[in-house]
């Protein structure tokens, strides 16, 4: 298929309710070989890929195989307890702890993450500027969640701080969920305890990303 079909293709795919974003990627000679799809909470990825399937294959004569689609849903159920349709809650990941080094004018932070008995460490470099050190946090907070969480590769920090609010100092942060050609941002926040503010930064990354965060890849 030349890239217009392929482009009529996807818009097709997201007036799906649970669609919002879709991409589909071919090799030089048509094939289709990877199917991303950017979705709500709600139904569950496999009925979500059959229904793209179905589309396809009765709007366009398209046989898709499940086996390059992928899968990213987005959004919470509003309880924050995961994906009630599904049968499934997500163990969240918790942090361990946040150590940070500096040689010279360079700075090295490792976060420590656990979720369901896995512990991974996330490491990010940068200046020993001050103005770097909380996106260093997110960074490595961020490299620590893609050793859990596959989904998390398409996960980027746009910005990271700590703001004045009520009386309260707040770590805010922004991140982008990438799905090429298109971006969603989403924020995530926490309150900075006991002048933790490193804590309070990757606290806010995994508001960000929980209950959002999910990827799944269909299998053979």
């Amino acid at each position: 298929m030349d890239e217009v079909d392929l482009i009529e293709v996807e818009r097709e795919l997201c007036r799906l309710d649970e669609v919002s974003i879709a991409r589909i990627v071919a090799d030089s000679i048509g094939r289709i070989t990877e199917v991303h799809i950017l979705a709500n909470l709600g139904k569950h990825p496999k009925q979500i890929v059959r229904d793209i399937q179905s589309v396809a294959l009765a709007s366009f004569g398209l046989e898709i195989d499940r086996r390059v689609v992928s899968v990213v849903q987005l959004g919470g159920t509003g309880d924050g307890e995961g994906d009630p349709a599904a049968g499934v809650t997500p163990l969240r990941p918790t942090i361990e702890g946040i150590t940070a080094e500096s040689s010279g004018l360079r700075s090295l932070v490792r976060v420590t993450l656990s979720q369901a008995g896995e512990e991974v460490v996330g490491f990010a470099e940068g200046s020993i500027a001050s103005t770097a050190r909380h996106r260093l946090v997110a960074a490595a907070t961020v490299d620590a969640l893609r050793q859990l969480e596959p989904a998390a590769a398409c996960l980027d920090v746009e910005d990271a701080g700590v703001v004045r609010a009520g009386g309260r100092d707040v770590a805010v942060i922004t991140m982008v969920f990438v799905v090429p050609p298109a971006e969603q941002v989403v924020s995530g926040s926490a309150i900075v305890r006991s002048h933790q503010e490193a804590d309070a930064i990757a606290r806010a990354v995994l508001d960000a990303t929980n209950r959002r965060l999910r990827r799944v890849s269909i299998q053979s």
